[in-house]
């Protein structure tokens, strides 16, 4: 596995070995010992989730305020710019977020720690997610900052308005959402 930073450094790019011939690939999409081993961080994943979105879907950006998630995200079917925006008043990084390319043809995975607000948009014709927690999924405690928060100003690779739930559309501006210390 390879590790690949971002300008937020707990926001890591993870790149599993994957082993291709004439059949087909093989890769181990996650492995305890090694990801903590690799990148410093060790999660206890509780939950999975699995999302099919069509294009232009934007999901997000969600966070729990209680019982944050940590979450792994990757993709198996089409690709998804994802963004992830830090939430942590104590941060150097409060306020910037940080997007990228995942696909079920680079097999990147990102993980997301708690404590961020995270996001995607469906940039092929559709795309299967699947990610893993650390803590379980609790309705009461999720919150939503708006996609297009101006002053966030995420860089979606849009080229109309995108496919966006009414609870995710009622989103909190950055400046009005509930932060972590």
């Amino acid at each position: 596995m390879n590790i690949i930073p971002t300008k937020i450094p707990d926001v890591l790019i993870i790149e599993p070995r994957v082993f291709e011939d004439q059949r087909g690939f093989f890769l181990e999409s996650y492995n305890s010992k090694a990801f903590c081993e690799k990148t410093g961080v060790d999660a206890q994943f509780v939950q999975d989730n699995h999302s099919r979105s069509t294009q232009n879907v934007l999901r997000g950006l969600h966070y729990q305020i209680q019982q944050p998630q940590g979450k792994l995200v990757r993709v198996v079917a089409g690709a998804i710019f994802d963004v992830v925006v830090d939430l942590r008043k104590s941060s150097p990084t409060y306020g910037q977020w940080v997007g990228t390319l995942i696909s079920a043809e680079n097999k990147q995975q990102l993980w997301v720690p708690m404590g961020f607000a995270h996001g995607f948009c469906v940039v092929s014709e559709f795309a299967e997610v699947l990610y893993k927690t650390t803590d379980y999924y609790a309705p009461q405690h999720e919150r939503c900052v708006i996609w297009n928060d101006p002053d966030l100003a995420i860089a979606w690779p849009l080229e109309e308005t995108p496919i966006v739930s009414a609870k995710d559309q009622a989103g909190k501006p950055f400046k009005e959402a509930e932060m972590f210390a």
